[in-house]
């Protein structure tokens, strides 16, 4: 897999932000057949973080939402070719490691989990901090990474 990239949606190229945008609505609008506004308003302030291969598509990404005290990730996804690998624990892996690096004075890294990836996070150390609840008709758990 290639090296990652993070940038601020200023430092996005048009076309790394057409493949963000083309790959995340191919995973959580199409693939999971949930129709929501998959692009918002988050993505304007967000960190952004991705690989892409050869062709310029991206494999891998997720963004990084700084919210004071605590920093967010979301829209975590590995592209359908890529996956079954080790894409996903490199991604997450390197999520936390950009959310540390990017907002050192953060005390929690949170996250909205889809309930089949809970035990994938909670090996990373992430410990649930809600009950299970349906967004999009999909059940999710919240989940934090407390920072030491």
């Amino acid at each position: 897999m290639a090296e990652f990239q993070q940038k601020g949606f200023d430092q996005l190229t048009a076309t790394e932000l057409f493949e963000i945008y083309r790959i995340r609505v191919a995973v959580f609008v199409v693939e999971q057949d949930c129709a929501y506004q998959e692009v918002d308003d988050l993505d304007s302030h967000a960190q952004h973080l991705f690989t892409r291969d050869a062709a310029g598509h991206i494999t891998a990404y997720a963004r990084l939402i700084d919210e004071g005290q605590q920093v967010r990730i979301g829209r975590v996804l590995v592209a359908p070719a890529n996956r079954g690998n080790g894409a996903g624990r490199r991604l997450v892996q390197a999520a936390l490691t950009a959310a540390q690096r990017t907002y050192p004075a953060a005390t929690a890294i949170v996250i909205q989990a889809q309930a089949y990836l809970q035990d994938f996070y909670a090996s990373f150390g992430f410990q649930p901090t809600s009950a299970i609840y349906l967004d999009t008709g999909i059940p999710h758990l919240d989940m934090v990474l407390p920072r030491q």
